[in-house]
């Protein structure tokens, strides 16, 4: 065994003792004690563990939960924020709320995390990061887990049927008075699903995607009943979703 590869079998040790010391790594190896100490202090100096007398700890690193945002990346992040937390505020205590996949989705989430309402989601970044925050009320709609978009599928058409909420928060790519279009295909099959469950739905897009009509045609906007997007969202597009019936919420 060479010096690179007891250096490996050292840490594993620590995996599984969190402590070891000088008389361990010299009975395992079958090495002198000061190659045993010289072993953890260059272990020590790369950072792989933490020195200590007579031995050494295994450095404990917190995995950090995975989320689809990176505030320096995500496009229009601020305004998005903005549009989650006046979302947010739309749910009352005990209610039933569905939230799609997506940053705005995940924003909302963590705005709602911790608060008294039922989340039900297929989006894993999301119920990941709510099982994290040990948020008590979660509902996952299972289904074949798709690794591109991060979600889970169910094809079945009443795989969703005992379902039900008072709010659906759902994005896009692109909205006009037509409706909302969504790209992506299996997403937007499996979202159409939970229309007939929910008491409202809310669309959650920002600006730069109002009076864009791009991929397939989700709903039609008489579906839709509250829109929350920026202001600086194209105010003819805005108006003729007005007066079908949508109400719009603008921050």
């Amino acid at each position: 065994m060479n010096e690179v590869q007891r250096h490996h079998a050292i840490l594993s040790l620590l995996d599984e003792k969190r402590t070891i010391n000088i008389a361990n790594i010299i009975d395992k190896f079958h090495v002198s004690p000061a190659t045993a100490r010289r072993d953890i202090s260059k272990l020590d100096e790369l950072g792989k563990l933490k020195k200590i007398r007579n031995g050494a700890e295994r450095i404990e690193v917190k995995k950090k939960n995975w989320t689809p945002l990176n505030i320096n990346s995500t496009d229009h992040f601020h305004e998005k924020s903005q549009i989650a937390l006046k979302a947010a505020e739309l749910c009352q205590p005990g209610d039933s709320v569905v939230i799609n996949c997506g940053s705005t989705a995940f924003l909302l989430g963590q705005k709602l995390c911790g608060q008294d309402v039922q989340i039900v989601t297929n989006y894993f970044p999301l119920a990941s990061y709510l099982i994290n925050e040990d948020h008590e009320n979660v509902i996952i709609i299972g289904g074949q887990y798709n690794k591109a978009q991060h979600i889970f599928l169910n094809p079945a058409p009443d795989a969703l049927g005992g379902y039900a909420g008072h709010w659906m928060f759902t994005s896009g790519k692109g909205l006009t008075d037509a409706g909302l279009y969504k790209t992506d295909m299996l997403t937007a099959v499996a979202e159409q699903q939970m229309l007939e469950q929910i008491d409202k739905l809310v669309v959650v897009v920002d600006s730069s995607k109002v009076g864009h009509r791009t991929g397939m045609l989700f709903c039609p906007a008489t579906k839709i009943d509250i829109v929350i997007t920026g202001k600086d969202a194209d105010p003819k597009v805005i108006k003729t979703i007005e007066e079908q019936g949508t109400q719009v919420i603008l921050v």
